[in-house]
């Protein structure tokens, strides 16, 4: 049997394995004047509303593009608005890092409820979510909300895929390809990741979970041994145990787990 290590790198579990072919019509230089005048307002967003954002869009903490129509083009629809509580503001600025604590338990949960799917499957798609805050100014003024959107793509696109009029439930059952992440490479180290509606190599076919929420980190070679004796068992019994066979594997190191990931990712050599 043939396997090849998929190295570590850098992703958080609900972020990085995201990639994109298909890009959405840009936003108009007037429509970015419009929306860089409201980013101080201190107006909550609205729930369910979509916009046209990009990987530079998400890289920021607030955002004020302009809202568009569900039925039309658009790379990210907002699943949940909210105020942070009292505890977190009081005598604190925009920039406490203690809102993106609250927002990653809050917001994680419940895009896993929204686009309906599970951790693992979650972490397998093509799909992300990004979250925002009250401009420095606003939060001045005495805004306290939040906004989390869901997009179609993450940290490594260029460019985003356009998202159907909901993506409510996108993950449910057994997920359409066009949502699902595969590789078109040799191997999985420094490819970019497709959706498995277009013609791959590899796909991702599921985690192994290593460890619950309050255990400490095992460290780098215990993770690595046990994802790859996991997904050796995995990759074999999803391609129906053939003699020869390629597999991968991508493990995250403490950094990771400190954020909360626990997942390893185990990929199949196969056009399938």
């Amino acid at each position: 049997m043939r396997h090849r290590l998929a190295a570590a790198f850098v992703a958080l579990l609900l972020g990085a394995l995201s990639a994109c072919t298909q890009d959405v019509a840009p936003v108009s230089s007037e429509q970015e004047q419009e929306g860089q005048e409201d980013i101080d307002s201190i107006e909550t967003p609205k729930l369910g509303t979509c916009r046209i954002l990009d990987a530079a869009d998400i890289e920021q903490s607030s955002n004020a593009s302009e809202v568009v129509d569900c039925k039309d083009d658009h790379t990210a629809e907002t699943f949940a608005v909210g105020t942070f509580p009292q505890r977190l503001t009081d005598g604190a600025g925009a920039d406490n890092p203690g809102l993106g604590a609250y927002i990653f338990d809050v917001c994680s949960k419940r895009f896993l409820r929204f686009v309906g799917g599970e951790e693992s499957s979650v972490l397998r798609s093509t799909l992300n979510w990004a979250w925002f805050r009250p401009s420095d100014e606003a939060w001045d003024k005495g805004a306290r909300w939040y906004r989390c959107d869901v997009v179609g793509g993450g940290d490594q696109v260029s460019g985003f895929i356009a998202l159907p009029k909901t993506a409510k439930g996108l993950l449910l059952g057994k997920p359409a390809d066009e949502w699902m992440v595969c590789v078109n490479a040799p191997d999985v180290v420094g490819a970019p990741r497709i959706p498995c509606s277009e013609p791959h190599t590899w796909r991702a076919i599921s985690t192994i979970v290593l460890g619950d929420a309050k255990d400490p980190y095992p460290g780098d070679r215990l993770v690595e041994v046990k994802t790859r004796d996991y997904c050796s068992d995995q990759v074999a019994y999803w391609l129906n145990n053939p003699i020869d066979y390629d597999f991968g594997y991508t493990y995250f190191h403490e950094a990771e787990w400190k954020t909360g990931n626990r997942r390893s990712i185990c990929w199949a050599n196969t056009d399938q």
